[in-house]
């Protein structure tokens, strides 16, 4: 089997055992974080069916001044773009709410940016969705990337890795911050 399969099958078994267990939990104290505290631009998303929900955390970061922007698919990639909390200014596209308005053109002010994950191993490398976007997104920033994942699923083993996968700086649960080494 190639990693890609073995990514496939994996993604399978793990939003089958999300699915089985999901518990809503916040993550709204990663607003009070040392790197969320320090930033000024952070880079988020909005989350859906069994991820762990961002609603508070996103509204958090706003209340606190911070400048919050969300993705939007285009084409291949993600774009950015500035939200205000307003769900007015989002829109349905199949799963995801994304937001309406102009995308940002430089990425070179985001400080943190907050990623989805099925699972996160100890060494930082997620396993997504399998679109490839976030990863994408990830070899233009240099902004402090963190996964939110729930509170099982923190890999013991390393997950299958390919060429373009991006090692992030650390995992969240509703109770943990992992940062990991550099």
């Amino acid at each position: 089997m190639g990693i890609s399969e073995e990514k496939s099958s994996l993604r399978t078994r793990y939003r089958r055992e999300r699915n089985e267990r999901y518990i809503e939990h916040s993550f709204e104290y990663l607003a009070t974080s040392p790197e969320f505290l320090q930033a000024e631009t952070i880079a988020s998303y909005i989350s859906y069916g069994d991820e762990p929900n961002t609603e508070q955390l996103n509204r958090a970061l706003i209340k606190a001044g911070k400048t919050l922007l969300l993705p939007r698919i285009s084409g291949e990639d993600l774009e950015w773009v500035q939200w205000n909390g307003d769900d007015g200014a989002l829109q349905q596209k199949k799963k995801l709410r994304e937001p309406t308005g102009v995308a940002i053109t430089s990425l070179s002010n985001i400080n943190v940016i907050v990623v989805p994950a099925l699972r996160i191993d100890r060494s930082g490398y997620r396993l997504g969705q399998g679109g490839g976007y976030y990863d994408r997104a990830l070899v233009h920033l240099s902004a402090w990337s963190i996964g939110l994942i729930h509170p099982d699923e923190i890999s013991g083993t390393n997950l299958p890795r390919e060429p373009w996968d991006i090692r992030l700086h650390a995992a969240a649960t509703p109770d943990l911050v992992l940062r990991f080494n550099a």
